[in-house]
């Protein structure tokens, strides 16, 4: 191994960042149990570390007992469960992205204008599940390109797309010629919908997988961003792996490959990477590590000033 090259911008998007000081907030306010409604974000480490505080997960607010306080995770949820923590009396700290939170205000007001909606996004994922709650009957969900050329509905005089925030950016492209060229009437937000930090993140990997023989995502299996970063270096001939600590790294990708490039999901704590950035460091010392950035990030997303006066206060 000749170098290390480490992808910037990686890691902690803005989000999760807000997600994560929301949930500490919470603990502050109200103390353990605490109940979080999902996974705070796809990172089983992070869920390990709020677990051990008295953070207890759940996936239906059916199993909080009533009168409690639940944190809503970063993917949002659909209105039906928003009625249903309210017929349970919880205390809901809403710890959901902004930018998923811009994709259901679209859903409401394109659903409250008579518009049936097509979804590009992940059958089964919670952000998905929880944006298609809020017009249930009026939208239909596609994955693929593929998915779109088979989509088969009615006619509507007023038909519009929305899509997951984590996707492959290509893939959405893809997909959305394919709807756009069906049914000419489409209506898009004016504003796409895939995150700022998803489509910076996989830009950053296709610069790196342009100069490394392996790429390394440090994320969990659970993360559709990370996932979606292999899939983009894969894409461009580069051999990629997701690992999810530097306890995966294989032997031989310390001594087979002159260049290894590294990067990590939107969910992965940056502590992670340093640890696999330190075991191959380890194995040659002295390697040198360059830092390929594609575009700086400033945005941040703040919690509520009544709930961090609630935390001061304690």
């Amino acid at each position: 191994m000749d170098k290390l090259i480490v992808a910037a911008p990686r890691g902690f998007c803005a989000g999760v960042a807000y997600a994560i000081e929301v949930v500490d907030l919470a603990l502050k306010i109200h103390g353990a149990p605490l109940y979080v409604r999902h996974a705070i974000v796809h990172n089983e480490h992070v869920v390990r570390s709020f677990e051990d505080r008295g953070v207890i997960f759940v996936e239906d607010i059916g199993e909080i007992p009533q009168g409690m306080p639940v944190v809503f995770s970063a993917h949002g949820v659909s209105p039906a469960v928003r009625q249903e923590a309210g017929q349970r009396h919880l205390t809901v700290i809403d710890a959901t992205c902004p930018l998923v939170t811009k994709v259901h205000n679209e859903a409401r007001l394109y659903a409250r204008k008579g518009y049936f909606m097509i979804y590009i996004g992940h059958e089964g994922h919670v952000e998905a599940e929880g944006t298609m709650g809020e017009a249930p009957g009026r939208m239909v969900l596609v994955e693929t390109p593929e998915d779109a050329e088979r989509l088969s509905i009615p006619h509507y005089e007023k038909l519009a797309v929305l899509t997951q925030t984590t996707l492959s950016v290509d893939e959405v492209h893809a997909t959305m010629a394919v709807l756009k060229r069906r049914f000419p009437h489409l209506e898009v937000p004016n504003k796409e919908d895939i995150c700022y930090a998803t489509t910076n993140r996989q830009g950053a990997i296709r610069e790196l997988a342009l100069n490394c023989q392996l790429v390394l995502i440090v994320g969990s299996s659970t993360s559709s961003n990370s996932n979606r970063l292999r899939e983009v270096a894969e894409s461009l001939g580069t051999e990629a792996h997701l690992i999810s600590s530097a306890d995966d790294i294989r032997p031989k990708w310390r001594t087979d490959y002159a260049s290894v490039g590294i990067s990590s999901g939107a969910s992965t704590p940056e502590h992670l990477v340093e640890d696999v950035i330190g075991n191959f460091l380890e194995a040659k010392p002295g390697t040198p590590i360059e830092v390929l950035e594609t575009v700086q990030e400033n945005l941040v997303f703040r919690p509520s000033r009544d709930l961090v006066q609630l935390a001061l206060a304690k």
